[in-house]
């Protein structure tokens, strides 16, 4: 079978689901091409989920071009598609007035970057702002446009209207090969082999995350390697009050160890940098205790034994430039890239999608938009967050929403069922969990796996045996269940 598109994106992470998601309000066809079977399953999840305002990225570098753009930007994009946004405020902590000059000097890389509103504070205005934030703190750079997302809530609305827009998305579609046509009419130029079948398009954009130097290779274009920089990250339970962005005095490859809140309510430490072998998501002790270590310095009465999860993932990063490179390919026309974009990857991610546009733009790609383009995605119903009259709307209509699965989210079951039968729907275990947080609780799916299987087998019309917990292979049930064959 072979499709043909205007457009097609290869790569459904945060990045893809935005250009695609901003690209779709154009008279163009557009295909997601994605290896995995769904959304944000590379760096976009395992990511903690800050809006970096902009403060950080050396001024004159693509990073600083849409960070704070990108910070500015979520305001808009989470009320067009529904997605929560916290937007907090952060400050980063000094502890000596070697700190205090890094502190000007970030504060006025944020000033040449325009980011609003950076003040460098003392003691009094540390703990007014955050009473937990620690007492040796002698100073600390406040910027109030900081905030946090969910990052594969960002990824999956942002695709969701995409697709309410008419783009296609390709799951478990690993792109294979790449041929380049000779074509200067504006005809169809690349082809795209894949398990799923070939897709032909007139413009090729790579978003590949992590593999985005083997899809440029492919089409023959840059040449450039990856350097798979590890991090591990560790989340805590709910606390009664979410904590403000907590970040340390940062290093030249990293922000350093942040502490913060969650739009769930957990609280997440973030993130370790180690340079591993690609595909490492392995979580390693010393990481960890690195991690519980650094917390405690900003927090100092962080209950870090109340840890419900760690885990890890590797950051896209360009060897040999810690930049985003966003751009037509100075190699083989037609083919636009958006590699290397590691943090700040998703506070930059609506700004990435907008300078993408401008870029494909600027490239005589003819960019009319559609009369029937709707921006608005309208969020699904969360019954742990819903007003006690919606909750009671909500069972009226369909006593499946009275049915609790997941105890520790307060989830029904037909929130599971909403989440699979959305466009595009949950098709595994973990596709669930990303969508309405079925085992991401205390238990960590210790009482609700069961049952988000054997509804997951219901409506796909499947085994439970044919279930997968994530990627092709990854079963959970082998042979009948107990009283059931």
């Amino acid at each position: 079978m072979t499709e043909t598109f205007d457009i097609a994106i290869v790569g459904a992470g945060i990045t893809g689901c935005a250009i695609a998601r901003q690209l779709a309000r154009f008279d163009l066809s557009i295909c997601v091409v994605e290896t995995a079977n769904d959304i944000a399953l590379g760096a976009s999840k395992a990511n903690g989920g800050l809006v970096h305002a902009g403060y950080d990225p050396a001024p004159g570098t693509v990073k600083a071009q849409v960070n704070a753009r990108g910070c500015e930007l979520y305001g808009t994009w989470a009320q067009e598609l529904g997605f929560l946004f916290c937007r907090t405020g952060s400050m980063v902590l000094g502890f000596s007035d070697e700190d205090r000059a890094h502190l000007e000097k970030l504060r006025q890389n944020g000033l040449a970057n325009g980011v609003p509103e950076l003040l460098i504070v003392g003691p009094d205005r540390i703990h007014e702002l955050e009473p937990r934030a620690s007492a040796q703190a002698s100073c600390a750079l406040w910027c109030p446009s900081t905030g946090y997302v969910d990052p594969f809530e960002v990824a999956i609305a942002a695709l969701e209207n995409a697709v309410a827009n008419g783009v296609t998305f390709m799951r478990s579609s690993p792109v294979e090969a790449i041929e380049v046509a000779d074509s200067d009419d504006g005809a169809v130029r690349f082809t795209l082999a894949t398990p799923a079948g070939n897709v032909r398009c007139r413009y090729l954009i790579n978003a590949a995350g992590n593999g985005a130097a083997d899809i440029s290779h492919m089409a023959g274009a840059e040449e450039f390697q990856m350097v798979w920089r590890q991090g591990n990250i560790v989340v805590l339970d709910k606390e009664p009050r979410t904590l403000m962005p907590l970040y340390p005095v940062p290093t030249p490859i990293s922000k350093g160890v942040i502490v913060t809140g969650t739009v769930h309510g957990n609280t997440v430490i973030t993130a370790t940098a180690a340079v591993r072998e690609p595909g490492d998501t392995q979580t390693y002790a010393s990481d960890v205790n690195a991690l519980l270590t650094g917390a405690r310095k900003l927090v100092p009465d962080l209950d870090t034994r109340r840890v419900v999860r760690a885990f890890a993932g590797g950051r896209p990063v360009i060897q040999g430039t810690n930049d985003f490179f966003i751009g037509q390919s100075a190699v083989v026309p037609g083919l636009f890239q958006a590699a290397g974009i590691q943090s700040p990857g998703v506070a930059s991610a609506p700004a990435i999608a907008e300078h993408m546009e401008l870029v494909m733009r600027e490239a005589g790609v003819e960019l009319h938009e559609r009369a029937d383009w709707n921006p608005i995605r309208r969020a699904p119903d969360d019954f742990d967050r819903a007003p006690l009259a919606r909750k009671e709307e909500l069972i009226k209509s369909d006593p499946a929403w009275g049915q609790i699965v997941c105890r520790c989210e307060t989830l029904p079951e037909a929130e599971i069922v909403a989440a699979i039968r959305r466009q595009p729907g949950a098709v595994s275990v973990e596709g669930v969990k990303r969508r309405c947080r079925a085992g991401m609780g205390r238990c960590q799916s210790g009482f609700c796996q069961s049952r988000v299987v054997a509804i997951l087998a219901r409506e796909l019309g499947c085994d439970p045996s044919e279930v997968l917990l994530e990627d092709a292979g990854s079963w959970l049930v082998e042979g009948p269940l107990k009283g059931v064959r």
